[in-house]
C-alpha cells in the first residue's frame, strides 16, 4: 500500500485528490491548519469525509511551526509528498501579505527541509498559472521565462519553484511543480468566481464582473485536476540529460526537477461562463462592470504539450458539465 503524505487535505483540491486516492487503495496522513480564510465548517465538512477512511490520518499543523512539521515527517514516514495548502487568492495577496510570506515561503521551505532529512521519494506542489505575469504570448508554456509575477501570491509560487529547484540540485530530492489553472467544480472555493457568482444569483444580488467582462479563463475541472496530479506524482522527476547552462530551459532542469501545466486548453469568455451559469440556475444575473482588477491576467491559456507526452494528461470535461455539477452540488450542499 503506497503512502502519501497530502497537506492542504481539508482544501478544495486537497480534499479531492485525498477522496480519489483512498478510492484507488492507498493510506494517507492529511495535514490543515483549517485557517479562516474562508468557512472553516466547510472546511471541516470536507474532512468529514474522509475521516471516515480508516485509511486517512488527519493532523491539524500550521505549516510555520517547523518543529511539529519535522516531527510529523518522522513518526509518519511517507512514499510520496502532495504539498497544496497555501495561502490562496491573488486579491487577497494585496490585502494581507505578511500571510503569503509565512505560508507560502517560510512554509515551503519547512516542507523542503523535512522532505530532505526524510528522504522523500517524490516531492509534487501546487504551483499556480498566476507565475505567468505579465505574459502575453499565449497559450502559456513552462519553457517560456516567467520572471514578471504582477501580485505577490504570484511571486510566492514563483519563489517555491525556485526553493524547490535548489533542494532538487543540492540534495537530490525529485520535485514536480504543477502549474493549476483555475480549478472549479463541487466543494469549490467560496472566494472564487463559480461560487461568489452562484451565491449572488440566487440571492438576487449584482455580481462583479472585471474588465468589463473581456476576459478569458482556462476553467479546468477538479476531476481532471486531481487525474493530473495522480499522475505526476507516480512519475517521478528525474534529470533532463539535454538541459544546457548555456540555454537553460525553465521547465526541466539537469537536476531531478520538472514543472507542468495542469490546464484545460480551451479557454472561455467570461460572459460565457456567467450565462452558462445562468442557465444551470435558471436565472439571470445582474452584472456590476468594472474595470481589470490589480494582480489579475486578462487571459490564460495552458500548454499541455508536455504533460501530454510525459504524463498521458488529457482533460475532458466541458464547461457546461462541469458548471452544472458545481450547481447540483452547491443546492444540495445549502439546501
Amino acid at each position: 500500500m503506497k503512502r502519501y503524505l497530502v497537506t492542504g487535505a481539508a482544501g478544495f483540491i486537497g480534499f479531492h485528490l485525498c477522496r480519489a486516492l483512498l478510492a484507488r487503495g492507498a493510506s494517507i496522513v492529511g495535514l490543515d491548519s483549517l485557517n479562516n480564510y474562508y468557512d472553516v465548517q466547510l472546511k471541516r465538512d470536507r474532512l468529514r469525509q474522509l475521516t471516515s477512511y480508516p485509511a486517512f490520518a488527519f493532523y491539524q499543523i500550521d505549516l510555520v511551526d517547523r518543529e511539529q512539521i519535522a516531527n510529523l515527517f518522522k513518526n509518519e514516514p511517507c512514499d510520496f509528498v502532495i504539498h497544496l495548502a497555501a495561502q490562496a487568492g491573488v486579491r487577497y495577496s494585496l490585502e494581507n501579505p505578511s500571510a503569503y510570506i509565512e505560508s507560502n515561503l517560510v512554509g515551503f521551505g519547512n516542507i523542503l527541509e523535512a522532505c530532505r532529512q526524510q528522504k522523500t521519494t517524490h516531492l509534487v506542489y501546487a504551483s499556480s498559472s498566476s507565475v505567468y505575469g505579465g505574459n502575453t504570448k499565449t497559450p502559456f508554456s513552462i519553457h517560456d521565462n516567467v520572471d514578471h509575477p504582477v501580485s505577490l501570491y504570484a511571486a510566492t509560487k514563483k519563489a517555491n519553484e525556485l526553493m524547490a529547484h535548489t533542494y532538487s540540485h543540492l540534495f537530490n530530492l525529485p520535485t514536480t511543480g504543477l502549474r493549476f489553472f483555475t480549478v472549479y467544480g463541487p466543494w469549490g472555493r467560496p472566494d472564487m468566481a463559480l461560487f461568489k457568482f452562484t451565491k449572488a444569483i440566487l440571492e438576487e444580488q449584482p455580481i462583479d464582473v472585471f474588465n468589463d467582462g473581456n476576459m478569458k479563463r482556462d476553467f479546468t475541472y477538479i476531476d481532471d485536476i486531481v487525474e493530473g496530479t495522480i499522475r505526476a506524482v507516480e512519475k517521478v522527476a528525474t534529470p533532463n540529460v539535454a538541459w544546457l547552462g548555456s540555454a537553460p530551459d525553465p521547465g526541466t532542469s539537469s537536476a531531478p526537477y520538472r514543472i507542468y501545466n495542469l490546464g484545460n486548453h480551451q479557454p472561455v469568455e467570461l460572459l460565457f461562463f456567467i450565462e452558462t451559469l445562468e442557465n444551470c440556475l435558471g436565472k439571470k444575473a445582474k452584472k456590476n462592470l468594472l474595470p481589470l482588477q490589480p494582480g489579475d491576467l486578462p487571459e490564460t491559456c495552458a500548454d499541455l504539450s508536455d504533460v501530454v507526452a510525459d504524463l498521458g494528461f488529457k482533460p475532458h470535461t466541458r464547461i457546461e458539465d462541469g458548471i452544472q455539477k458545481f450547481v447540483d452540488w452547491y443546492r444540495e450542499y445549502y439546501r
